[in-house]
């Protein structure tokens, strides 16, 4: 049976490469897929990881309806045995729902790939409307380390070097560029501390101690 599966970690897991591999070996075997992004790292139209693979994808734009585009594809002659939809937190909501509609009524699995919460640790309505929706949530195993070392488990965001919980939800940036808008993966402990690797070099780290009352 087709399915809907969504594939969730934090950044730096592998989620892109993995959305690579697995368009490549459908491709190997003949098959055809249909791969959607938006605001991937490489540009507008590129699935890209951080290893430095990438290919040619659609960019998804605001209102576009994905189910309708892929009808029209399928009506003009064009094959889609799959479909890839990476930095699907991104999507919105009416539009995960249009990736279930692809798998129900055009018997086409979709593979669902992104990040679950944003820098403030709050839900995006994408990822929330695909932990409604999938017929399988896969949490990748490949784990993201925080800078101490630890599983990282929330996504901060960084100008400067420096953990900022305000803004606009959505603000492309990357891992290797900390002079302006950056983002990096933390452990919850961190994450709570507002600890980046930046601010940790920036003076030492003392053994915690437990709050001391005279009473």
């Amino acid at each position: 049976m087709p399915e809907l599966v969504f594939f969730s970690g934090t950044m730096d897991c592998g989620k892109s490469t993995l959305a690579l591999q697995i368009e490549h070996n459908r491709s190997a075997r003949g098959l055809q897929g249909m791969i959607f992004t938006r605001d991937d790292r490489a540009g507008q139209g590129k699935l890209s990881s951080r290893l430095g693979l990438v290919t040619d994808a659609v960019e998804v734009e605001d209102g576009q309806d994905l189910y309708v585009y892929l009808v029209d594809h399928l009506s003009q002659g064009g094959r889609a045995d799959y479909v890839i939809a990476d930095e699907a937190q991104f999507l919105a909501e009416e539009q995960i729902d249009q990736l279930a509609r692809v798998v129900d009524d055009l018997g086409i699995d979709v593979y669902a790939f992104g990040i679950t919460t944003d820098f403030r640790s709050k839900l995006f309505p994408g990822s929330q409307r695909l932990v409604e929706l999938a017929d399988r949530v896969e949490v990748l195993q490949v784990e993201a380390l925080c800078w101490c070392g630890a599983r990282a488990t929330h996504n901060a965001r960084t100008v400067g070097g420096a953990m900022v919980v305000e803004g606009a939800q959505v603000v492309v940036g990357d891992v290797n560029q900390a002079d302006t808008v950056a983002y990096e993966v933390l452990c919850r402990r961190h994450f709570r501390r507002r600890m980046t690797s930046a601010s940790a070099r920036a003076g030492a780290l003392s053994p915690d101690v437990l709050p001391v009352s005279p009473y």
